[in-house]
Order: C-alpha cells, then structure tokens, then sequence
C-alpha cells in the first residue's frame, strides 16, 4: 500500500471506507473544505472534512484522521478515528461534489463561467489541499471510468485526451442550490473583475445565483455592475432585491440610466424605488421619466457641470475637486446665467492649459450646438457625426440647459433599436 500524494475527487467518492481493523465504515459522499482557510501559503482550501453514508444514514466527520492508499492499483479511503465535526463546522464548509462538482464556476482569468468535472487534491505532510478543478475531456472521462482505456486509444494515433485545469485561486464557487451551504459570501476574487465582465457572468448564471451574487456587491460596485447588465437582467435582479438595497443602488447611478431602468419596471415598483431613493436624485429620474422614448430628454444625462462665465479657472478647479465627476461629465462644460440659459461650452483642456486667474468668459465658446429636449433622437446621430462632438447640451424650448447627450448613450441606442428591429 502506498500513500497517495495527488489523487482526484472522482477516485474518492462512492469509494468504501474501512478502519484500521478493515472494517466497514461507509460509503464517501463528500469531501468538505474551507473556502476561508489560510493555513497554506498558496491559499488553496484545507479539506477538513468527510461525509459518510452508512444504511442511509449520513454523517460529518472530521478528515484529519482519514487517508487515502493506493491498493492494487485502486483508490482506497481509510480511517483511523472517527471524529464528528460540529454542526458549525458543517454549515460553514464547501461541499466539494455540491457545490462544485459538475457546477458552474466562475474561471476568474477567464472571465467566463466554466463547467467542473472533477477536482484535484493533493496531501501535504497532515493537510489535504483542494489544489486545482478540471474542466477538460480527460477529467469527464475520468468521471465515468473510460480514462484509462481512451487514452490508450488515443495514443495509438500519436495523439492525447485534451486536459484542461484552472488553479483553486483562479476560481470562483458559486452554488445557491442549498442554502446550507455556507460559501464565501464576499465573492472577493470576483471583485477584481471589471464590471462589464462580472455582468456578462452574472447574465450567464441561473436567476437564482445571479441575484445571489448581485446582492453580495457592496452599493457602489453593484451600480457599476447594473450599469452594464442587459434590460431583463437589470429588472430580475432590482425584482429580486428588497426596496431599500435596490434604491441604494439605483442611488449610485446616473439619473438618465435609472430612468431607462425604472421604465421597464412595473410602475407601482418603480414608484415603491423612487420613494425610497434619495430625494434629489429621485427628482432627477421623475424629470427624465416625462420624456417619450423617442425623444432626445429620454436618453440625455442631467449630470452637467455649469458654472458663471465670471468664474475663474482656479475656482473651476476648486468645484472639479469637490464634486469628483464622472470621466463622461467632463466631456463638456457648460457656462450658464443666473436664470440656468445656456450661453456657452468649454472644455477640460481649456482649463487645464489656462492660468488660474483666467476668468472663464476669457476661454468659453458662445452659441454652442445643442439639442433640443423633445427633438427626436434619429437625428442626434447625424449632428454628432457632422460637428465630432463627445457630448451636446440639451436645452427646453426657453434655452434652460436640462442635460448632455453622451455619444455613448447614442451608440448604445442604436445598438438597442437594431436588436429590436431584427
């Protein structure tokens, strides 16, 4: 009998376990690690415990006292003590078959979710680590038993099975099948993905998990997030959500994105969120709510900078550093008068290349190109195009500034309307 340093989670379960005296314990279930364990340098999860099945009854116990020996070739469990693990033990530990084993993962370098098929481990001195999951053909047919055979088979035409691993620390579970189950509630490794990437996995998850893990996402993160997620998507998860941490949300975000969002909510929900919000933002959103949809007031942002043309560039700063805008704020600035009329634009780069005692109807550009606010959108394109602006005021029928137009927010709706129509 030999030790086994590296084995696989396909090799364990369903597997006998027998005492020192080669009796029967039971049938192995389940391997249990600690998704928070820090007790080995690389950070891979300890399996520290066992589930064990023995005339349909199943228990916990604690894996220090297992090994698992190589006998005649086959994978063997053996135990040398029986200790039960705590019912806080249980709950907070990670089903290795539950909760990974043939369920989605997040493959965090990826930035996709993956199917797992099976699980490598490896023992070290006392601790058994979760070191790596296999999502590669070689893993499947490892799981049904044909490994051996078809990779002899392969090998008579020069060939091999495709093995494909990720690292435990490049993974990331998710599993709201049982709600037992303990997992690491932060989703920390997912928190290093960009937005629009974490998007497209929680729109790839099943409703259920995608809420879960939308929720885990502190406010700001979750706007950013929300922000990138498809229009059903966006309604599910605000669906799914209490009041309270769905307006916090939304309270993050631009006005104009709320309003697109709150549109395609039910209306006594969108007013149960706009009651909720804070108040001025929730102002904001009412204002950009009035605007039919084919409108520009519809897809215009009320996020602006304005300022007096007898500001200087120095007090310009000072507000830029108080208020930290959004990067597509500062796409244009805007000089209006004590009635809010707009009278002119300038830009960032006027600031920045100007002295501080410059005053700002020193550097503005009068009469500027704008919109309208109930102009129809099919004709933003073209002035966008025609005039290679990044953004254009939207005024009301008096020149009262109401808002910018973003080219993103052009594009994204064209895009929209393309999807529509096919």
């Amino acid at each position: 009998m030999n030790s086994i340093t590296t084995f696989y989670l396909s090799r364990v379960i369903g597997q006998k376990v027998f005492d020192n005296h080669r009796q029967y314990v039971g049938v192995v279930k389940d391997l249990l690690v600690d998704p928070e364990s820090t007790t080995h340098s690389s950070g891979h999860p300890v399996v520290n415990g066992i589930k064990i099945k023995r005339n349909n009854q199943s228990t916990f116990y604690s894996f220090q006292t297992f090994h698992i020996e190589k006998v005649n070739g086959k994978t063997k469990v053996f135990c040398d003590q029986l200790i039960e693990l705590s019912t806080d033990q249980i709950n907070s530990n990670l089903y290795l078959v539950e909760a990974v084993l043939d369920n989605q993962i997040v493959d965090i370098n990826g930035r996709k979710l993956v199917r797992v098929n099976d699980v490598r481990l490896v023992t070290i001195v006392n601790d058994t680590f979760a070191v790596a999951v296999d999502i590669g053909m070689e893993g499947l047919l490892r799981r049904i038993g044909i490994a051996k055979p078809m990779k002899f088979a392969f090998s008579v035409f020069n060939t091999t099975i495709p093995a494909k691993f990720i690292l435990w620390e490049d993974v990331e579970t998710i599993d709201s099948s049982n709600l037992n189950i303990k997992l690491s509630k932060s989703y920390s490794k997912l928190q290093t993905l960009h937005p629009s990437d974490l998007a497209d996995i929680i729109e790839d998850l099943g409703r259920k998990a995608s809420a879960e893990v939308f929720s885990t996402l502190d406010n700001e993160r979750a706007a950013d997030v929300m922000e990138e997620l498809e229009t059903e998507t966006q309604v599910h998860i605000l669906e799914s959500l209490s009041i309270e941490k769905a307006a916090d949300v939304l309270d993050k975000m631009p006005a104009d994105e709320v309003a697109d969002i709150l549109d395609a909510l039910e209306d006594e929900r969108a007013e149960l969120l706009l009651n909720e919000m804070e108040k001025d933002t929730s102002q904001e959103v009412r204002e950009l709510l009035v605007y039919p949809d084919h409108t520009v007031g519809s897809i215009m942002s009320s996020d602006v900078l304005s300022f007096n043309q007898n500001m200087t560039i120095e007090e310009v700063l000072i507000e830029l550093r108080t208020k930290k805008p959004e990067f597509e704020t500062l796409y244009n600035l805007f000089v209006i008068d004590e009635n809010e009329i707009l009278l002119a634009t300038f830009s960032i780069r006027d600031v920045v290349i100007s002295s501080p005692d410059v005053k700002i109807n020193q550097i503005m550009k009068p009469s500027p190109v704008h919109l309208r606010d109930y102009q129809k959108i099919n004709e933003v394109a073209e002035i966008v195009s025609k005039y290679n602006l990044l953004a254009i005021p939207v005024v009301d029928k008096k020149n009262v500034l109401k808002g910018m137009v973003v080219i993103d927010d052009v594009i994204e709706d064209l895009i929209r309307k393309r999807r529509t129509n096919k």
